[in-house]
């Protein structure tokens, strides 16, 4: 009897334990949303010494359908000298049977940079995984030890939207000595919270059943809307080489000892480049002389290599190559500046769409790009050095309204980016068209884009002629351009302006109505589509204040009339401010329309509102002007 009773208790066991995480199992509150769902995400981190930190982590993900498969990949991030050991990878069905396992040798090995990576001791392992069916789960559990102590990654619910979290923890011993410093940022919107216990050297966090974010609408990235939790240790080591973070001057002089100091050497060849320069004028002029030059000569590729990969090439190695990363572009930059008497700053900066900035009071390593500060009597100059085509003391919406670190040998100051108001983001269009009375329209135009709207265009600069024409015809898809052609496209570096004319021409834009034509006042306009919400959850985020200015001449053909404009409009919101008008001139009618929107988190509450002012916007791009026969 007993071992009757044994074998159905090891057969009950063996069934559960295969059925471990059956989708079924899933809360449906977690299934809203979701592309998939976490089910378990189990960090243990354990730091033995200034240069010894260990982790093991076991991450167990439904993939609910084919859309999640990307946020299901298993990968392992390391450098040269890393320890990655226990590496297991289970799959299993929807009911929780046991499908596939994996170990560390059926993962391929790569450079660590999506984009690529010219040479880097970043590396990656990583095991690609295709389903016939969904939903099914990845079990995938490893170890990794290294020597750096001065990344702690901070502890979130997850990173990406429509993904869901059902248990997560992280726990943190520190048998160092050395004191770790850590700091809750609750959600501001109160979408989850971290449990915190704290057991004397063993800290825990914890998040329950967070629900995904969905990818809606204006829908603020998860980094803005989640709560997190950041670690540092006062006394780090990165590559052999140790520092303290006791406070943001502390660690910036270490900093500057250790990764700019070093490198801002100068060369009698680099010398001799910055004399042929024959500098003349005020700084701003000599900053911009030198600055456009380096463009000229240099080109951006990814490099990884050098005290954790956050040491830049010497800036002989870029002058004599041509080629840098963020680093080394901008350390050549800043030792021609040097050359030429004028001091910059060394800039660490978070680059991403939505702005994120350092925290005043919690000193920590971050950033993932460099950029320069050169400061004048009449204002700061801003040098992003990674683009050969980017204009003079411009930052694209990638790196403004945020803070950088500012590294000196006297430790780190945080100083603000610019912010663009609506008026320095700006469209100039200006458009000149013939009406016909086969309903087509033939016409001419002149467009001005500056701030985030000559990011926007920076991509033509680089285009040839048919291919900008292509590009042209797909943006402005709304017109559905029999033909198109760009001319005088101009890239004024000096000014951070791009401009260009058009010549177009389309069918089918005026409708016939008897002896009449009918057509829209507007011929450009977007054609998003803004949808009412009413069970909004979250706050919206408009991430940019921008301006467009439109004026509009249209011709009339021979022996017609104007017979019917609307009234003027003028519409103003929280949310920005809309303005159309018309003028009457013989047989022309001229359409001036201007539209400002401002940047900003908006409560959830009044995001109808919003809603109904573009709508309104919108119904007033499609105002029709009547013309008739006479």
């Amino acid at each position: 009897m007993m071992k009757i009773l044994l074998i159905g208790a090891l057969s009950t066991a063996s069934l559960y334990f295969a059925q471990a995480y059956p989708a079924s199992a899933i809360p449906e509150n977690l299934k809203k949303n979701a592309d998939v769902v976490i089910r378990k995400d189990l960090t243990t981190v354990q730091i033995n010494k200034v240069d010894d930190i260990k982790y093991q982590t076991n991450t167990v993900t439904t993939v609910l359908n084919k859309d999640g498969d990307s946020k299901a990949i298993m990968y392992i991030p390391y450098k040269k000298g890393d320890n990655i050991s226990d590496v297991k990878v289970t799959i299993y069905d929807e009911a929780g049977k046991k499908i596939k396992s994996f170990s560390k040798s059926d993962f391929k090995d790569y450079a660590n940079n999506p984009q690529g990576v010219f040479y880097s001791d970043n590396r990656m392992l990583t095991l690609s995984y295709t389903s016939a069916t969904y939903p099914y789960t990845v079990d995938f559990a490893y170890q990794i030890s290294n020597e750096n102590t001065v990344f702690i990654p901070d502890f979130v619910p997850f990173s990406t939207t429509n993904t869901a979290l059902e248990e997560s923890q992280f726990k943190i011993t520190n048998k160092s000595g050395i004191e770790l410093k850590t700091k809750i940022y609750p959600s501001k919107y109160g979408y989850a919270s971290v449990v915190e216990k704290d057991n004397g050297g063993e800290k825990v966090y914890s998040y329950q059943n967070v629900p995904a974010i969905e990818e809606a609408s204006l829908i603020p990235q998860p980094v803005k809307i989640l709560p997190k939790v950041s670690f540092t240790l006062t006394r780090f080591n990165l590559a052999g080489k140790e520092g303290t973070i006791n406070s943001w001057a502390d660690f910036g002089s270490w900093y500057y000892k250790n990764l700019v100091e070093p490198v801002a050497v100068s060369t009698p060849a680099i010398k001799a480049e910055v004399a042929a320069l024959q500098l003349q004028g005020s700084t701003e002029e000599k900053v911009k002389k030198i600055y456009q030059y380096m463009q000229s000569k240099t080109r951006y590729i990814a490099v990884g290599l050098g005290i954790g990969g956050w040491l830049p090439m010497l800036p002989d190695e870029v002058q004599k190559k041509g080629y840098g990363d963020c680093k080394g572009l901008s350390n050549y930059m800043k030792v021609m500046l040097d050359e030429a008497g004028i001091p910059s700053y060394y800039c660490v900066i978070n680059s991403s769409l939505s702005s994120v900035s350092f925290d005043p009071d919690f000193p920590r390593m971050g950033g993932n790009h460099i950029i320069l500060m050169v400061p004048t009597e009449k204002d700061k100059i801003w040098l992003e050095n990674t683009s050969q085509q980017i204009g003079f003391n411009h930052l694209s919406y990638n790196t403004t309204d945020r803070n950088v670190l500012s590294v000196s040998k006297n430790g780190i100051e945080l100083i603000n980016t610019p912010t663009y108001s609506a008026e320095q983001n700006k469209e100039k269009q200006t458009l000149k068209i013939n009406i016909g009375e086969d309903n087509s329209i033939t016409g001419e135009g002149s467009f001005s884009y500056t701030g985030s709207q000559y990011d926007y265009n920076l991509g033509f600069v680089s285009l040839g002629p048919k291919e900008r024409n292509e590009a042209l015809k797909s943006r402005l898809s709304v017109l559905n351009f029999e033909k198109v052609e760009m001319k005088n496209m101009v890239n004024d570096k000096d000014r951070a302006i791009i401009s260009y004319d058009i010549d177009f021409k389309t069918n089918n834009f005026s409708k016939k109505a008897g002896n009449s034509l009918i057509f829209r006042a507007v011929p450009i306009f977007t054609d998003a589509v803004y949808k009412a919400d009413e069970h909004r959850e979250l706050p919206f985020e408009i991430r940019q204040s921008f301006e467009d200015e439109y004026e509009i001449a249209f011709n009339l053909p021979k022996g017609y009339k104007i017979d019917e404009i609307p009234n003027n409009v003028n519409i103003t919101s929280e949310f920005g401010h809309y303005k159309l008008s018309f003028v009457k001139n013989g047989d022309e009618v001229k359409v001036m329309r201007k539209i400002q929107i401002n940047k900003g988190i908006y409560p959830k509450e009044k995001y109808n509102e919003y809603v109904g002012f573009r709508k309104k916007t919108i119904n007033m791009d499609n105002s029709k002007i009547l013309i008739t026969k006479i």
